[in-house]
């Protein structure tokens, strides 16, 4: 038996991981084929308006939990969904627990006058008086009904045929119309009847209208209260042009069309739910069904976050409110233990973050393009590689852009613009990435703005701690007969020394070659200014100036060395004197 048992773990060891995938999986699978539609007109429409939308979170997002929520959670989460402006929520299938059915009643009693209460049940008798029972002396309910339709569910589950079906759905409505809008003690309530054809996508779409054709002629429905018919992709089997030329015939032929609401419930079997749900809606659907963060069974239900803010982004008021979006993550991560993808949809913390040095340089010059156009009263955005500004969702621009050893200039030179004002030159940017890309790598990790701010001033700005600190200066014409106009200026500075003042002289054209001229006296090094650059920090009586001062000069060893300093202060010349001191405590010993 060991030996046996020894033999097969060395099979299977051998085997390839992916031996049992089929060469030719034509073999098992074949393609599905939607309905024939050779004169769709769903790929010429566009989105110019929001559809209804149903959160399903509560009922089909929590029956999808490991941990189901609890009732303070589904409250908390109740809550949410109320604030965010969601107006109709199914929020249980009350037949299934005492939880469930005591949660309904929770809802009923706590929702505005606006809101539309769902809840779900099977086509059984007994299911279907809890259910009605648990939205009693609602304002508004919606009693949503479930029958499988496609051959599969049909043959292999049920073992029922289309008549069945049929009838089935029929006896259904007529159940639950008798127990809510024919009934003189229910009249308090505004009843809507949904009902799903359960695996549309994969049903015979002449028999979907069949059956819901059944469905509204017992049902009667008006225009001022139409039946919602939910076309859910249960298991989506198909690429979402299919699903679209399924609901657009759906449209077409549905009869009465204007007394119906067309409801689509795309899951995400193919991760395709969010182009089913726009596609849906573009072939004529009035409401989108889903969960935020796409929470549901197997790969989920749509994510309705990224529906609405994809609408957002289009020019299009999606009626829902992401703002602080922050807080949509946190209580849904409290409440299902689940937690959102880095990566996922507008949502994800890395999906406003740049770490290349290309994206990072673009999304830079983007800002200021924008901010330039906000000021000629152009509000139009367009910021490469941001479809979304941040701050709509309640996102800080510090976190568009994080730097890590991939990061290029603009990554550096944005946290320096965001976090000191300081918006430097090119040639300091390119220069400060190096020394920012060293670090990340001695870390082995990203750097935070913090880290990257301290290193700019440890690397560039004059520091309490410096070994030469500027105490004093004074510019005045040169007295000297002699002077030129190159020499017409002398300054009298007096500076710091290890803590000991020193009194230095020096003439030039102006303050910074007389200061670069003291300073050979004293120091006996020769400085050239490569580069100078400046703008203001603030504006008004409060604005500073910013100097940037690249000097080349000669080491102890005779090499070339080029250096930046940075120098801040309301007063032009004393900020240029104070970036050569930067420079200089890095060229010199004292």
């Amino acid at each position: 038996m060991f030996k046996l048992s020894l033999r097969l773990l060395q099979k299977a060891a051998a085997t390839k991981p992916y031996a049992n995938m089929l060469k030719d999986p034509s073999k098992k699978y074949k393609a599905f084929k939607g309905v024939a539609l050779p004169d769709r007109t769903w790929p010429n429409k566009s989105i110019t308006k929001a559809p209804r939308w149903l959160s399903t979170d509560l009922r089909d997002g929590n029956q999808a939990l490991p941990d189901p929520m609890s009732i303070a959670e589904k409250k908390e989460y109740f809550h949410k969904l109320l604030e965010i402006g969601f107006k109709e929520i199914e929020v249980s299938f009350p037949s299934a627990s005492q939880t469930d059915f005591d949660f309904t009643r929770y809802a009923v009693e706590n929702a505005p006058e606006d809101v539309s209460i769902q809840v779900l049940t099977q086509s059984r008798e007994p299911l279907i008086r809890r259910t009605v029972e648990s939205v009693k002396g609602a304002k508004k309910a919606t009693i949503h009904f479930y029958l499988a339709t496609s051959d599969v569910f049909r043959d292999v589950v049920f073992n029922m045929s289309k008549e069945e079906a049929i009838a089935k759905s029929i006896e259904t409505t007529k159940l639950i119309r008798s127990l809510t809008k024919d009934d003189p003690s229910m009249q308090e309530t505004e009843w809507t009847l949904e009902f799903s054809p359960e695996c549309f996508s994969d049903t015979p779409t002449e028999f979907a209208v069949e059956i819901c054709e059944a469905v509204k002629k017992v049902w009667e429905p008006t225009v001022e209260l139409p039946l919602i018919f939910n076309l859910p992709a249960t298991v989506e089997v198909a690429s979402p042009n299919i699903y679209a030329d399924q609901i657009e015939y759906f449209c077409r032929n549905i009869s009465e069309r204007e007394k119906v609401c067309v409801s689509v419930h795309p899951h995400n079997d193919r991760g395709c739910g969010v182009a089913a749900a726009e596609l849906g809606v573009m072939a004529g659907a009035d409401r989108v069904e889903g969960c935020m963060f796409g929470n549901g069974e197997r790969t989920g239900n749509v994510d309705l976050i990224t529906v609405a803010l994809n609408l957002y982004t289009q020019g299009v008021s999606p009626n829902l409110d992401f703002s602080d979006l922050q807080s949509i993550i946190d209580i849904s991560e409290r409440c299902n233990k689940i937690a959102v993808h880095p990566r996922a949809p507008y949502a994800g913390s890395l999906v406003v973050c740049a770490f290349s040095g290309s994206h990072q340089d673009a999304i830079k010059k983007g800002f200021l393009k924008y901010e330039q156009r906000l000021a000629e009263g152009n509000t139009k955005w367009a910021i490469p590689y941001l479809p979304l500004d941040p701050k709509d969702i309640g996102r800080t621009y510090e976190a568009v852009i994080r730097v890590n050893s991939q990061s290029g200039k603009g990554g550096a030179a944005w946290i320096i613009l965001r976090s000191l004002g300081l918006d430097l030159p090119r040639q300091l940017q390119v220069t400060f990435s190096n020394i920012v890309q060293k670090e990340a790598d001695l870390l082995g990790r990203e750097l935070k703005a913090q880290e990257i701010a301290e290193l700019f001033k440890s690397e560039y700005l004059t520091k309490d701690t410096s070994a030469i600190r500027l105490v004093d200066f004074e510019i005045s014409k040169n007295k000297n007969k002699a002077a030129t106009a190159d020499v017409n200026r002398e300054i009298n500075t007096v500076l710091e020394v290890n803590g000991k003042e020193v009194e230095i002289r020096g003439e030039g054209n102006g303050p910074i070659s007389a200061f670069l001229d003291a300073v050979s006296k004293k120091f006996g090094i020769l400085m050239e200014v490569v580069n100078y650059s400046e703008h203001s920090l603030g504006s008004g009586s409060q604005a500073k100036a910013a100097t940037y001062l690249n000097l080349k000069f000669r080491d102890n060893q005779g090499d070339e060395v080029s250096k930046w300093g940075c120098g801040i202060n309301s007063d032009v010349s004393e900020a240029s004197i104070q970036a050569i001191v930067t420079v200089l405590n890095s060229a010199v010993k004292v």
